[in-house]
């Protein structure tokens, strides 16, 4: 990867800068890491302007910097890169970087939703399910849960779990509560797991 990374290939430098900021197969590095994501975010690569951005929201190998961080996944994100997609509907929600844009959000959120991104469909149900930013629509927050839990979104597993057991946008079932719940717990989801323990 050095050598082609060198020569100025952008897929090269960007795995180079993951390489070192994780250090796999190499000592890890995070100046390093700094380097080569900008050499391809110079490149125009939009994977690495969103690990720029990753790297400035967590101020990881770069001083904290919600601006630029913001920035990067806006780059990334007009390229169609999903999960700067889904960054950028994050930052429009919380307000990181940029002011506080629900529509934004929300479009955001749909765009990588409709592309597969499992935590934009899970966070679309959210949106959905409060009326935030949008309408109460259950049988939508019920939709983007489902289309997330079946690909394995542990939130999500949670969230069908806390619809089934309060009877909010579909029919109350414990049984289905209980089993969503199981399989959020089993990916590690906090809340999940604290509700198995009510459970039993």
């Amino acid at each position: 990867y050095n050598e082609a990374a060198e020569k100025g290939h952008c897929i090269a430098q960007n795995h180079l800068g993951s390489l070192y900021e994780y250090g796999e197969g190499i000592e890890k590095n995070l100046n390093m890491a700094i380097y080569w994501y900008n050499k391809a975010a110079e490149n125009e690569f939009e994977v690495a302007q969103y690990n720029l951005g990753q790297s400035y929201r967590l101020g990881k190998g770069v001083e904290k910097d919600e601006i630029r961080a913001f920035e990067y996944f806006k780059k990334s994100a007009e390229k169609g890169y999903l999960n700067a997609q889904f960054q950028l509907g994050f930052c429009y929600y919380y307000g990181i970087g940029t002011e506080i844009n629900k529509l934004k959000a929300i479009k955001l959120y749909k765009e990588a939703a409709e592309k597969e991104h499992i935590m934009a469909q899970n966070s679309l149900g959210l949106l959905y399910e409060y009326g935030i930013g949008t309408e109460i629509n259950l049988e939508k927050a019920i939709y983007w849960y489902n289309k997330a839990a079946r690909k394995g979104e542990a939130a999500a597993n949670y969230n069908l779990g806390q619809c089934y057991k309060l009877g909010k946008g579909v029919e109350k079932d414990e049984i289905k509560a209980f089993e969503y719940y199981n399989k959020s717990a089993e990916s590690g989801y906090l809340d999940a797991q604290f509700q198995l323990g009510y459970c039993y």
